[in-house]
């Protein structure tokens, strides 16, 4: 008999076993150590090809992974998000008592594993609820699927943060290339770069369909990256990577590609981010005063005809961004949604600061400017030893942007003092710039993107069921009453000074 399962989450009709094969891929991506996946369908309905998929994406090489019928468990040493990881693979059909379960190894799989359960009800009331349901049952054409997916807890936030994602998958999925045909692509890829022997390690993954791989032969290393079409678009990366690289940048140097199929080969640079070095003691001045002169070469560099070349980061964006405070904050605080008065006031407020940002100069913005994407390269020489990750998106804004990124980060705490002297480094070497301008758009710039924070963490919480957010709220609050204090703030200002005073601003109860 089925446990009483958990709540239904998302239904997508899959058209062959190429196509589930490929969504189990995908869900393999937000996998964590501790989850419990139970496959439901009766005989033929593509269990094992899902299984099949599901480790096929994460293990190192293109071994078998065969059914672990006559075992009744297999498993699979992965690593995932940086830690050493076993799957196991569970097919329980032949399993006659659930407390036969303890004698493979259940308890074991289910505190620090990946379990991939066939035939989950022969375990009872040993299936645990922290679970997420996959359940396969024929479609109505020849060889399709339906895929059900149902889980509480964490799951509904992973899932509920790709559902967008993972339904357009179910109906672009005809337009994407065969799973057999884009391991051919990536093989050929490998094999003319001179990596085809090379072992192939999941070095990371994040809430899209790009992974990433950790590729080692003869003491050498690279990076694989993977972004499936039409989901992913690599061509971006290569752009600016390469206008990076060319300028000088410690971007990753693009070794090969196949741009159509979405696989680049990369230069390895390696796994010490700021993040990893300021948590171990680094020098935090020295650190971001070269973030920051990182960022006055870059602003130096970028030819004209390159910036023409970037969207741009236009009001109508900001602004659409800012409401999300309105959308998700306001209703979760007060228990009401924001009456129209009250968000039209807000809108007309911004509408009036946001065109005074172009008041100062526009350059290249990376726009994931932060200490997670920057790398502290030891064996390089000046700007040479930051590291630059995450720039597909580069957008063309005022130049105050990316370091408002590095500066405000609300997970971390910068003195004050920190920031002041790090805009002054730049405001030094630039000056051209008018310091009024500038100090008028990092301020806007700044309250722009918490006041959007402040949204999005109401959202995790709300909508996702993430809560652990909430304890950066603070700090959100702090940056943007410190960022309003400027001036030219003023209709903002006094919109929250009316509507969200201090007295208003705080976390989120996480009940």
């Amino acid at each position: 008999m089925k446990p009483v399962a958990p709540e239904k989450l998302i239904e997508i009709d899959l058209a062959d076993a190429g196509k589930t094969a490929l969504m189990a891929g995908i869900l393999a991506r937000l996998v964590r150590a501790g989850d419990v996946l139970a496959l439901w369908g009766d005989l033929g309905a593509g269990k094992t090809t899902f299984a099949r998929g599901f480790m096929a994406a994460l293990l190192p090489q293109e071994d078998a992974v065969p059914s672990p019928t006559f075992t009744l468990v297999q498993t699979y040493p992965v690593t995932i998000a940086g830690h050493a990881v076993e799957i196991w693979h569970f097919d329980l059909y032949r399993l006659k008592h659930a407390e036969e379960a303890y004698e493979i190894g259940i308890e074991e799989a289910f505190a620090n594993g990946v379990s991939l359960i066939e035939w989950p009800d022969r375990l009872g009331s040993l299936l645990p609820g922290r679970r997420l349901d996959v359940t396969l049952a024929p479609g109505d054409a020849a060889d399709s699927r339906r895929l059900i997916l149902a889980g509480g807890g964490e799951w509904r936030a992973r899932l509920a943060e790709v559902e967008d994602l993972l339904r357009s998958c179910g109906e672009m999925i005809g337009a994407t290339m065969e799973a057999e045909a884009r391991s051919a692509r990536r093989d050929a890829v490998l094999a003319e770069s001179g990596w085809g022997r090379a072992d192939r390690r999941l070095l990371a993954g994040d809430a899209s369909f790009r992974h990433y791989d950790r590729l080692t032969m003869d003491g050498r290393t690279a990076v694989l990256m993977d972004a499936p079409p039409p989901m992913e678009n690599v061509r971006p990366f290569v752009r600016i990577g390469r206008l990076l690289k060319g300028l000088g940048f410690s971007a990753p140097e693009i070794y090969a590609e196949d741009a159509e199929a979405g696989f680049l080969l990369l230069e390895d640079l390696g796994d010490q981010t700021y993040t990893r070095e300021l948590d171990a003691g680094g020098n935090a001045e020295q650190l971001y005063a070269l973030a920051t002169d990182t960022l006055i070469a870059l602003h130096k560099s970028v030819p004209q005809a390159e910036l023409d070349l970037l969207p741009v980061f236009e009001d109508a964006r900001a602004l659409r961004e800012v409401q999300l405070v309105l959308d998700w904050y306001w209703p979760a605080h007060f228990g009401s949604p924001a009456p129209d008065d009250v968000r039209h006031e807000f809108v007309s407020a911004w509408q009036q600061v946001l065109p005074l940002r172009e008041a100062a100069p526009k350059s290249i913005a990376l726009f994931d400017f932060h200490v997670d994407n920057l790398l502290v390269l030891k064996d390089r020489l000046g700007i040479a030893g930051c590291g630059l990750l995450d720039f597909q998106d580069a957008v063309l804004a005022p130049v105050t942007f990316d370091l408002v990124s590095l500066l405000e980060d609300v997970r971390r705490h910068l003195p004050w003092d920190l920031m002041e002297r790090m805009i002054a480094r730049y405001l030094a070497a630039n000056p051209q710039i008018d310091r009024d301008a500038y100090m008028a758009a990092y301020a806007i710039i700044g309250a722009q993107r918490n006041t959007r924070i402040a949204g999005t963490f109401a959202r995790l919480l709300k909508r996702d069921g993430k809560p652990w957010y909430q304890r950066f709220m603070p700090r959100v609050w702090e940056l943007i009453a410190h960022d309003l204090r400027h001036p030219t703030l003023a209709p903002v200002a006094n919109w929250y000074a009316r509507h969200l005073p201090n007295a208003e601003r705080a976390a989120l109860a996480t009940q």
